[in-house]
Order: structure tokens, then sequence, then C-alpha cells
């Protein structure tokens, strides 16, 4: 007798072993109609299986959340038999999900075009029209070794020579066409639906390594339903809209190059935006009770090998020789922190210390990685590092949790997500400081009150950590916070303080940051905002233009009195129609406009035309300087209610 435990807490007694696309008919036709895989005992797997024992079912419909992942990795094998279809003798490699989608890597001598993802796109249609069943077999690996090496699919024949012995060899066959993979997938290709669309090309090298072929790259998208795809595609034209790279330039904010691939150069209007991020951040850190440090950037290798970095990290690193050493530019400041740490003697009263730097970090990523200030080799970290007792994890996790949500609200993100992430493989320290750190964070989140989810392997190689997660105007999410429990790092790095009863005790070391990187943070930022910041923090925050060159005096005027107020301003005085003026300034997000001409020379008073309005309204000039003034304030700087 078998017994089969539903979702609703139903169980049925069965006599045989059934499938299970078989069970979900014999449970109502409908079922087995709209089910696209099952859920076994936690584990997903194909409609096809056979359940031969005692287990806990669930079936996955179209609106179940784990479904988007069945769905993306059948739209990939679907792409894959297409272009075979299309291009004969294209050798297929790898086809993983990724966020939002899915791609293929292709191997073929003759050049994809973008107009081919349009053919491609077509034949998917057709395949999933065809409705093409979709079968898993189990495949001796000698035999599928020599299958697809005659076949001259060599990638696949290496991929399967480097599985792990004990690896089952499993081939998915849909219609006529096969591939390598583990599973499970959908029934039939038909169940794929129409929520598909191929979005663009790019190279990479196989296996991600620069002396192995080049490869092509297509990539795609795929969701339940139409709707979904729809707003997906809405959202990517706006996110094009707001990239911040042809924002910023359009802005002149900053601007990258070869010599220089992976750093910034900032402009002067860029710089003052950074710089006024970085004096908010500064306030809201001593605010917060943090006391700023400066640490080098340039340290001996032996301090690296001690914290575990050269081991875990060192592929990332930029590393020179001077005087016979090896020295390598910081690719984070924890290790130095520490160091300040050990610098005289710290008592359990002097606990929790918190450590603030904006440090100035430098870590390799591959070119093609590189992608304006969202992807960068040089960068700044609103980095900082609580050392702090056992006992003080739950009170300092609360405290910077309420700081995080109070800058991201001040910023103009209120929703945030956290996510908590566990051990990954590439980590130091034993299993038991995991096990125990693992739990004080845990613990010390719950007692926040906040929501999250897990994330496993995701942690730190020092320690688990909670990921902050914003979402910005057109619904992206953003992963920036961070929030990492170390007990590995002061330990091996000999941090100790005086306890209450006098002896000798490692600190728990907080990793955080709220902004991450403030390159980066900027990028969202731009795209955010699509460059319209709020008024404290545009560059250029008023332009006062004529209407005719017998206002320039005025104008310049006007200007002075609101630079001595503090505000950033500029005067477009140029012989040019005030509409041109206006429609430059407004291309350059300048948040207001101040028009003056005899008028208003005469009167003493400006025309106001906001960012965004074709409204025009008259102030005296002691009227302006007071309405900005006002709105220049950062939010931290303004009188709480």
């Amino acid at each position: 007798m078998i017994t089969l435990r539903l979702p609703d807490g139903a169980e049925k007694k069965l006599d045989a072993p059934i499938r299970a696309d078989e069970f979900a008919r014999s449970i109502a036709p409908s079922l087995a109609k709209r089910a696209l895989a099952v859920r076994i005992d936690g584990e997903l797997r194909d409609l096809s299986t056979v359940l031969d024992g005692d287990s806990a079912i669930e079936f996955l419909m179209r609106d179940h959340p784990d479904a988007l992942e069945l769905l993306r990795h059948d739209a990939a094998h679907v792409l894959a038999e297409a272009v075979q279809e299309l291009y004969p003798g294209t050798q297929v490699t790898i086809g993983p999900v990724i966020e939002h989608g899915f791609y293929y890597d292709f191997a073929r001598d003759e050049p994809f075009h973008p107009e081919d993802l349009e053919k491609i796109e077509a034949r998917m249609h057709e395949i999933v029209k065809r409705n093409e069943t979709i079968t898993r077999e189990v495949w001796n690996r000698a035999d599928a070794i020599e299958h697809f090496r005659g076949i001259g699919e060599h990638y696949k024949a290496e991929i399967i020579k480097d599985l792990p012995e004990d690896e089952v060899i499993t081939i998915y066959r849909q219609g006529e066409w096969l591939d390598l993979c583990r599973g499970p997938h959908l029934p039939s290709t038909g169940k794929l639906g129409k929520a598909f669309k191929l979005l663009r090309l790019a190279g990479a090298y196989w296996r991600g390594d620069s002396s192995n072929p080049m490869l092509q790259r297509i990539y795609g998208t795929a969701w339940a339903e139409p709707s979904q795809l729809k707003d997906y595609l809405h959202m990517l034209e706006e996110a094009r809209k707001r990239d911040h790279r042809r924002i910023g330039k359009d802005m002149g904010l900053f601007h990258m190059q070869e010599e220089a691939a992976g750093m910034v150069f900032w402009h002067r209007d860029g710089w003052t935006l950074y710089r006024e991020l970085e004096s908010y951040m500064r306030r809201k850190l001593a605010e917060g009770g943090y006391f700023e440090v400066k640490t080098p950037q340039l340290v001996d290798r032996k301090l690296w090998e001690s914290s575990g970095h050269w081991d875990k990290f060192r592929e990332h690193m930029y590393v020179t020789e001077s005087e016979e050493r090896h020295l390598a530019l910081k690719p984070m400041n924890c290790p130095c922190h520490v160091q300040l740490f050990n610098q005289g003697t710290t008592s359990y009263r002097d606990l929790p210390l918190r450590m603030a730097e904006f440090g100035a970090c430098h870590r390799y990523e591959p070119s093609g990685a590189l992608h304006g200030l969202m992807r960068v080799r040089g960068f700044v970290q609103d980095d900082a590092h609580i050392f702090c007792t056992e006992g003080q994890i739950n009170s300092e996790t609360k405290r910077f949790c309420a700081l995080l949500e109070e800058i991201y609200g001040e910023l103009g993100f209120k929703d945030i997500h956290i996510m908590y992430a566990d051990r990954p493989e590439k980590r130091i320290g034993e299993d038991a400081l995991w096990d125990y750190a693992e739990k004080a964070l845990e613990q010390a989140v719950q007692a926040t009150g906040l929501p999250y989810d897990s994330n496993p392997g995701e942690g730190a190689f020092y320690g688990p950590k909670l990921e902050f997660n914003l979402r910005d105007a057109i619904g992206r999410s953003w992963q920036c916070g961070t929030f990492q429990v170390d007990f590995n790092l002061p330990k091996v790095l000999g941090a100790t303080y005086i306890g209450e009863d006098g002896a000798r005790h490692v600190p728990v070391m907080l990793h955080r940051a709220i902004l991450g990187s403030m390159e980066r943070f900027i990028g969202i930022l731009i795209e955010h905002y699509e460059g319209r910041f709020p008024f404290w923090l545009a560059p250029v925050q008023l332009v006062v233009a004529t209407i005719t060159n017998r206002a320039d005096a005025y104008a310049e005027e006007v200007a002075g009195v609101l630079r001595e107020a503090g505000l950033r301003v500029e005067t477009d005085i140029r012989n040019e129609k005030i509409n041109y003026k206006v429609r430059e300034h407004s291309h350059g997000k300048v948040p207001a406009i101040l028009v003056v001409g005899d008028k208003e020379a005469e009167s003493r008073e400006v025309s106001l035309r906001r960012l965004g309005s074709k409204e025009q309204t008259s102030l005296t000039l002691d009227e302006a300087v007071e309405t900005f003034v006002q709105e220049a304030l950062p939010p931290d700087l303004r009188p709480r209610s």
C-alpha cells in the first residue's frame, strides 16, 4: 500500500505504483491538464515520474512561484532546437536559466545577426505549436559520449566526459531533437505557451575561460502569461530610457575610457553629486554612533594570507611586487580594520565599537563584465565594521536595520526585501563556528521583526549575511546593503578584548554596508530618478536664464545672491531664445530655471519654471531664496515634524 499526501492534508492510498500524471488525472482531469511538474518530498520532478513509495505530493501549475524556472528552462531547450533546425551544423553547449529569462551558448562559424533573432523566435513558436512530447532517458556514459561526438557535438561530449563518475546521464528528447540535461522538464513543448521573446546576442568564452573558443550567446525571456511578458518588455524599454550611461553623458556627470577600464572619470557635476551623497552618509553615520577611519590601499600579501583572502579571493585581487615583497590593492577593508582594533587594549566597556570608512577598493572584473557604474574595478564602499560581544548581536542588528531603512527611505526607496544567506562551499572556519554564527544571525534578524527569505549558500566566505534588496521606480531589485556576522576573521587575525571576567575574548565582527559601492549606488540613483534628482542632490540646482541681454547684470546679481545662500547656481546669458535655453536645461535635468528679463529686473522678481512643468510662476528674489534654501536641505537636516 502506497500513501500519497497532498498539500491540503488529504491522503490517497494506492495498491500499486503510478505515474505522477496518471495520479493527477485520477484526482481530476483538469488537474492533469494544467499541471506542469510534480514536487515529490520537496524535489521537483517530471510528471512522468513513477510514484512508488509513501511521499508528499504537490503539482505545479503555471501560477506557482517555482513554475517560472521550469518554463524558462524549457524555453532554452526550444531555442536550441530552433537554432539547430534553422542552422544545421551549429553546436549547442549550455543553456541555463537566469534572472528574468534564459540563454543558450552556440558554437557556429558564421556569426548570428540581430535580424536572425526574429527568424529563430518564429521557429520556436512553431515548435511550441507542434506540441512535441518531452521524455526523459537514462543513457550509458560511453554511449552518450559516442553519440554526441558522432553528430559533431564535441562540446556536449566534453561536458559528459567531465561529469562526476557517479552522475546519472540523463537525456531529454523533444520530438526528434535531444539534449543532455538533468531536468525536470514540461511534459511537452506546447506547455511552454507563447509568453517568450528573444532579446539580444552576446559573446561568451567556453566555460568562461578567455583561452577557450568564443561562443555566441542568445538571451531570451519567458513568463507564465503574455501579460507578464508585456509588463517585462515595458520595464526593459523604461530601463533603456533610464540607462545611467546615456543620462550620465547627457548631464556631463562622468565618463569611462579604455585607458582606465572599469575606473570612473568623475566630471564636475558628477563629483558634486558624489560629494553630496557622501556628506549625507557621513552625517548619518556620525548620528548612528560610528567614527571614521582611513586605512592603506596597498597591503602586504602576508595580511591577505592570514585573513584568508589570498586563498579565497586571489583571482579578484590586483597584485604588485616591490623590494621582493608581494603587495595587493585591497579588495575590501575588513582586515585593515582589524589591525586598527588590535592597536592598544579594548575593554568590554568599549564595545560595541563602530568603525566606518569610505574605503577605496579594487577588484579584478573581466572586461566583458564591466558595465558603466554598475560593474567597475575601482570603487569606494560606505564600509563599516562593528566589533561587539555575542550578547550585542541582536541589538546591533536591529540598530543597523533601522538606520538602513531610514537612509533608503530618505533617498527615495521604500520597498526593501531582506535575504538571509548561509555558508557557501568556499569558506574559512570550522563548521561548528558556522553553526553558531548562522543561528546567531537568524535569531538577530528574527528579533527585528522584519520579514526575510533564505538565499542558501550565498554567504561571505567568513560568515553568514543579510542582503538588503531595494526596488527602484520601475520595479527592478538591486542588492546594495549587507550585514554579516563573522566569528572567523577576528579570530584568525588575533583580535581580542578584555571581558568582564578579566580574561581575553574574541570579539564578534559585524561587516556592514548600506549603499555598498558608491559608484554603483549613484548609477542606481541616476536610473531610479531618470536623472531628475531631488533638489538637494541635483548637481546644478538652478539656472538663471535671460530673455534679453539687457537683463544680464540682474541675472548675475540673482545668481550671486542664491550662491551666497549656499545654492548651486549657473547663469545662461547667451544670445539665444529663451525657449531654446529652457529646452536645453530641461534636457540637462536642472530642477528649476529662473527666467529674467526687463520686467523682472525692474520689479526685482524672477519667473520660475520647474522641470517637467509648463507652468511659470513669479517670485520676488527674497521669496526665491527662502523657497530654494528650504528645498536644498538634505532630508536629515530638515525639521522633524
